[in-house]
């Protein structure tokens, strides 16, 4: 068990957290009625700051600073695709949200669902691609807990067995009201204490680990030497999987409800732009999570068999002193708690836009709404503990795999909608269908691994990547049939153009709100 000293200061951090989150009313205070844009997205009002925040608190979760150093720690290189894909995210995101930012705001959209419903005047390709979402979303969310387990397990906070699942349900319940109460206002200001704590405790963890060992060169050398064989570099039969999961992995995560739930919150197209270009930080964090896996091989931290997630939180709880050690295991535990708030908003609004109130009450009022979407994101967070506590870890780390590779086959329907309309709904329908079967059918027949052979030699690639390919041939293909035969389509009502065009000249007026 951890030390008074760690305990206490781990204590302090969640218990800085829990009072943000309940003073979450402050931050910028409206006087307009209850409404879902209110409660989901706070009412469009976070500046750059508050915006990159946000943006990079939900993005840069508590298990991907879990998972992303364990996977270092047992393979070496091939864990690092996780930065490439982040730096991705990047330009993506300052051209595709801040895109999506626009019409959404102009025409009230809360979810990527009701932007494709008025693109393609489709419910059924809207409600695909908000069930696709809430599918994805609920592993996803299941991981945030699974990381707090891991890093409270491995520092001795938390106990094994009833003891520990009870701090783990404790610490939900905690964010489960505040999200009840203040919507997607409680983890924006939890994500302000979350970004100072992962900073600096990892800064200090890094220091110490450098002056430890002498240097990142002395780290990797000796790490190689433990991996043996399977060595830190990629081989070249590894490339392809490595670009491809990377490339892919980047194309997915901007498709996740939650990540266009911290978008949609900015105040302006710009303030998202602004975020976008300083994303990169959370990167340069990432690489270093990735560097500390290396480390705890090299120091010969001996991870439990199965649990590399550990190594990190073992490694740190062996260096730093009491004080130090609670508040890197506070941040991580903050980080969990952020994306995990709003990935219950998200799937909850997607679910009452897109599902109850186009389906079963279309006259529901806004503030039926609201109370429709805190009760669900209620039972997303009841649901998420129940699978934890009643599946294996293992379990969710393969749901959440298949979420990827599913979410991913949304893209065509979402992102090349917002610069064409060309492709026809029910051909999207199709692809999506053959995306999803294919990409399923890929995963699971390789034992759950997201790299996948095509049949040419040694050659694997990301199967969500694959799957998407597909989905984009049958797209495309079904269209051209189906605008031969004339089969109509739906009204587009997003006031975007019908296909993309290219100006010789930059448009000033643009909207920049």
């Amino acid at each position: 068990m951890a030390d008074s000293a760690t305990s206490s200061t781990f204590l302090a951090v969640v218990g800085g957290a829990s009072l943000l989150a309940f003073s979450a009313r402050r931050l910028h205070p409206t006087d307009r009625l209850p409404s879902l844009e209110g409660w989901a997205l706070g009412d469009r009002t976070l500046g750059p700051v508050w915006t990159w925040l946000l943006l990079g608190g939900t993005v840069f979760t508590a298990y991907t600073f879990t998972a992303v150093p364990g996977l270092a720690y047992g393979s070496g290189a091939p864990a690092f695709f996780a930065v490439p894909y982040t730096i991705l995210i990047c330009p993506l995101a300052f051209v595709l949200l801040s895109r999506l930012w626009t019409v959404a705001a102009r025409q009230g959209y809360v979810t990527a669902a009701d932007f494709v419903r008025a693109r393609y005047g489709s419910p059924p390709l809207a409600l695909v691609v908000a069930l696709t979402g809430i599918l994805a979303t609920m592993p996803y969310l299941a991981l945030q807990l699974l990381g707090i387990r891991a890093v409270l397990t491995a520092g001795g906070i938390s106990p094994r067995g009833p003891g520990g699942d009870l701090l783990m349900v404790a610490l939900f319940t905690g964010l489960a009201v505040t999200t009840y109460r203040h919507g997607l206002r409680a983890p924006t200001v939890i994500s302000a204490l979350k970004a100072p704590a992962v900073f600096l405790s990892l800064g200090a963890v890094t220091w110490v680990v450098l002056r430890h060992v002498g240097g990142p060169g002395p780290v990797f050398d000796e790490a190689a030497r433990r991996l043996g064989s399977t060595g830190p570099v990629l081989s070249p039969a590894q490339q392809p999987a490595y670009a491809t999961l990377a490339l892919g992995s980047a194309l997915a995560l901007l498709m996740y409800p939650h990540v266009l739930t911290a978008g949609f919150a900015a105040d302006s197209s710009r303030t998202l732009r602004k975020a976008s270009v300083a994303l990169p930080l959370w990167t340069g964090l990432l690489a270093l999570f990735g560097f500390l896996g290396m480390a705890a091989l090299a120091m010969d931290v001996r991870a439990p068999r199965g649990n590399a997630e550990a190594a990190v939180p073992m490694l740190v709880d062996r260096l730093l002193p009491g004080p130090v050690s609670g508040l890197v295991f506070g941040a991580l535990t903050v980080g969990a708690l952020v994306p995990a708030a709003v990935m219950s908003i998200a799937a909850a609004t997607s679910f009452v836009r897109n599902v109850y109130v186009e389906y079963v009450h279309p006259t529901a009022t806004p503030k039926r709404q609201v109370r429709i979407a805190r009760t669900v994101s209620l039972t997303a967070k009841a649901g998420a503990v129940a699978f934890v506590f009643g599946l294996r870890h293992q379990d969710a780390v393969d749901l959440q795999l298949l979420g990827g590779v599913w979410i991913l086959q949304i893209f065509p329907a979402v992102a090349v909608g917002l610069f064409t309309a060309r492709l026809h709904p029910r051909a999207l329908l199709a692809g999506w269908g053959a995306g999803m079967l294919s990409g399923t059918l890929l995963v699971v027949g390789e034992g759950f691994s997201s790299a996948v052979a095509l049949g040419f030699g040694r050659l694997q690639i990301y199967a969500g990547l694959a799957a998407l390919m597909l989905n984009l041939v049958v797209a495309v293909t079904l269209t051209a049939f189906l605008d031969r035969l004339g089969v109509p389509r739906g009204a587009d009502l997003t006031g975007l153009p019908s296909r993309l065009t290219v100006r010789r000249r930059p448009d000033t007026r643009a909207n920049q709100q």
